[in-house]
């Protein structure tokens, strides 16, 4: 029997990237100490000017340091994530509300 607790996220986009970096660390890409390490930093960095809260501000810092760790490893480059981001904004801005969100990456 398990004990670890279930994590719980206030938004649903907190999972979603949470469950990316657990598959991507499952499947090789990174070593979860290196991972941890530099979240650390990330979180260090975020928080010498502000208390951070542990919800959104926390999975700020997550993405920005997965897809920073993504950069270093040429595995997603920053004009990537930036195509990938306009697209997304693009959809959801243009998606009425209720609807799934559906992103036509060129």
């Amino acid at each position: 029997m398990d004990d670890a607790p279930t994590p719980t996220f206030e938004e649903p986009w907190h999972a979603q990237v949470f469950a990316i970096t657990i598959a991507l660390n499952e499947a090789g890409v990174f070593q979860w100490t290196d991972w941890a390490n530099r979240f650390g930093a990330t979180l260090k960095q975020h928080g010498l000017n502000r208390d951070l809260n542990g919800g959104s501000d926390y999975f700020y810092a997550w993405i920005e340091t997965l897809e920073d760790f993504l950069a270093d490893q040429k595995i997603a480059l920053p004009n990537d994530l930036q195509v990938l981001k306009s697209a997304w904004e693009e959809a959801y801005l243009q998606t009425p509300h209720g609807q799934p969100v559906k992103i036509h990456c060129p």
